[in-house]
């Protein structure tokens, strides 16, 4: 007999079972924040991902979502006066002094560097995206995969960010040929690329489409050694009319559609950001197979 559903968030249903388990670890005791009760709550209910971890970082989204709703009273996040502060920027990350190169040629081969948290090449990276991307530095959400592109003398290029795909995502989906039920199981072999920034004093002819083509060689092998499971796709948002797109219409990319203008989790309608064209890249030719079974 299937058991009585109270509520569904996030292509997951939640049933009433489930809901009073997560309302009595609420109420405690033990008291716990949001961050132990998140991995509770998973670990009681079985809530894993293909690597065997917890879904704490999306359970922790859909409680918010339930606290908005009135489902759930989440206790007060105990994190806020540990925030920690703006990004300082140091002499690391100034444009340098000697002239740039400005040719393929004298770049190559280039070594994509994935960059791990609380190093400094994981400093240097948060830096350079708060720097001098238009969009700044933010977490990305979910499962994540940085990268730090090197010239072969080791002189920095760009540096690009992926992260787990939006949701829903209409004309992606239509594209895809999505039912719900199989963009509920398939969604984690999309991977959503939110930033691609390449240093505004490197200006080499095609080297963006060269770093994506690196892109597609390395990143499935390097997320499947993370996270167990291994990528068919790459989507990317390009805000109009600032950017064209141009980069990855050369790189076999295509576009898609537009986004509506509301944020990855939004639940409530709310088109208070700005459009941006979807662009979509296939990782491997059954791609489309793939996401369908």
């Amino acid at each position: 007999m299937t058991a009585p559903v109270e509520c569904r968030y996030y292509g997951r249903d939640f049933t009433t079972a489930e809901m009073a388990l997560l309302r009595a670890l609420i109420a405690g005791p033990p008291a716990l924040n949001r961050h132990a009760l998140s991995k509770e709550f998973c670990r009681r209910i079985g809530w894993y991902k293909a690597d065997g971890g917890c879904k704490d970082m999306m359970a922790r989204v859909v409680m918010l979502a339930m606290h908005r709703d009135g489902r759930i009273e989440l206790p007060p996040p105990k994190w806020r006066q540990n925030r920690p502060g703006p990004i300082t920027f140091g002499p690391d990350t100034e444009p340098p002094l000697l002239p740039p190169p400005t040719t393929l040629d004298a770049v190559r081969p280039l070594e994509m560097r994935t960059v791990v948290r609380g190093d400094h090449g994981g400093t240097l990276w948060n830096e350079y995206v708060a720097r001098y991307h238009y969009l700044g530095y933010k977490t990305l959400v979910g499962a994540q995969m940085r990268y730090a592109v090197h010239a072969s003398d080791g002189t920095p290029l760009a540096m690009l960010g992926f992260s787990t795909a939006a949701w829903t995502l209409a004309p992606r989906d239509r594209f895809i040929g999505w039912s719900r039920r199989h963009r509920e199981k398939n969604l984690p072999l999309v991977v959503d690329n939110p930033r691609f920034l390449i240093l505004p004093w490197i200006r080499i002819l095609n080297l963006g489409s060269h770093i994506l083509a690196l892109v597609r060689r390395q990143l499935p092998a390097d997320w499947t050694a993370r996270y167990k499971t291994t990528p068919v796709l790459i989507e990317t948002f390009v805000e109009t009319p600032r950017y064209t797109g141009a980069v990855y219409r050369a790189s076999g990319w295509t576009r898609v559609g537009v986004t509506q203008g509301r944020g990855r989790y939004d639940m409530n309608n709310r088109s208070d950001k700005p459009r941006k064209d979807i662009w979509l890249r296939p990782l491997r030719k059954d791609w489309k197979r793939t996401l369908n079974r």
